[in-house]
């Protein structure tokens, strides 16, 4: 399973696609409608999908899978009694499956047979998301849950955050521990250090300075820049997530401790608690769809 975008909706949504293509580093996709599509460098046909709104909120984040891990999703989340509705996708690459919506509101669609494109090239384009993060009210339960129903396992627990991965990579997806459920941030792939770099310094040429880092996290050792986008969520350059074994130990909040003054292993930057704060309330989760039966194969169809 791997993520692939999230589906956003806001207004003046124009402006927010020229931000991210202009200044952020994105390519446009498509257009279709009252929705943007943006994409980066990778074989995903869009990022992100910036849909025309009175209002802002996640419409959705959205993972790519197999059909027989479909199948077995199915199953656990009508086990964990979650809401869910199957879902034909018609959003830019298609694709069919379930949209599931968590406790404390975030939805998740997964689907299969979703069309790929051909990479394109670009150095200071992203490749792909390498993680949504959301903030929760239980971040402890929620981690939890998608343990038990979605078949995703815990990486980390810190004070803050309990990190959450659904294949190799460290994490991707996280719950900071906030005492409110939203969108915390969109974190992009970049391919290397350089190209972070470089990206802070694209925004520093239109007056924008990281929010937080440069910096280097401790649970994935994600090298990390964050910035308040002008359209109102976190957005965040990163690379080199850690890559982890299937028998990696979670780590607790009592092994991940910094030096006085310290939040990251390097040290040199400050963080705009207060900015990033206000930021992360503005995109809520909101369910426009009523939850249905999930279509279950047996275990002797399958």
């Amino acid at each position: 399973m791997k993520l692939r975008s999230i589906e956003l909706a806001l207004p003046h949504a124009a402006e927010a696609a020229a931000f991210l293509t202009d200044i952020w580093g994105m390519a446009p996709a498509a257009v279709e409608g009252n929705i943007h599509y943006l994409r980066g460098s990778g074989s995903y046909p869009y990022l992100v999908a910036l849909e025309e709104s009175a209002d802002a909120y996640v419409r959705s984040t959205t993972f790519v899978c197999t059909a027989e891990r479909l199948e077995q999703l199915k199953r656990s989340v009508s086990e964990a009694g979650l809401p869910a509705a199957p879902v034909v996708s018609s959003d830019l690459g298609g694709g069919h499956g379930i949209i599931v919506e968590l406790a404390e509101g975030e939805l998740l669609r997964f689907l299969v047979d979703a069309e790929e494109v051909a990479p394109i090239e670009g150095a200071d384009l992203p490749v792909k998301l390498t993680h949504v993060v959301f903030n929760s009210a239980d971040a402890e339960a929620t981690g939890h849950l998608v343990e038990d129903a979605l078949g995703f396992r815990v990486s980390d627990r810190t004070k803050g955050m309990v990190f959450v991965r659904c294949n190799d990579s460290h994490h991707s997806t996280a719950f900071a521990r906030a005492g409110f459920a939203s969108l915390n941030h969109i974190a992009f792939e970049m391919t290397d250090l350089d190209a972070v770099m470089r990206g802070i310094g694209r925004l520093r040429d239109h007056e924008m300075v990281p929010a937080w880092g440069p910096g280097r996290h401790g649970p994935g050792a994600n090298v990390f820049a964050y910035f308040i986008a002008p359209f109102g969520p976190v957005i965040e350059f990163s690379t080199a997530v850690e890559k982890v074994p299937e028998d990696y130990q979670a780590g607790a909040p009592e092994d991940w401790t910094w030096p006085e003054k310290r939040i990251d292993q390097w040290g040199m930057s400050d963080k705009d608690f207060a900015g990033l704060r206000a930021a992360e309330e503005k995109f809520r989760h909101r369910r426009d769809w009523d939850s249905q039966p999930l279509d279950l194969i047996s275990e002797e169809q399958a």
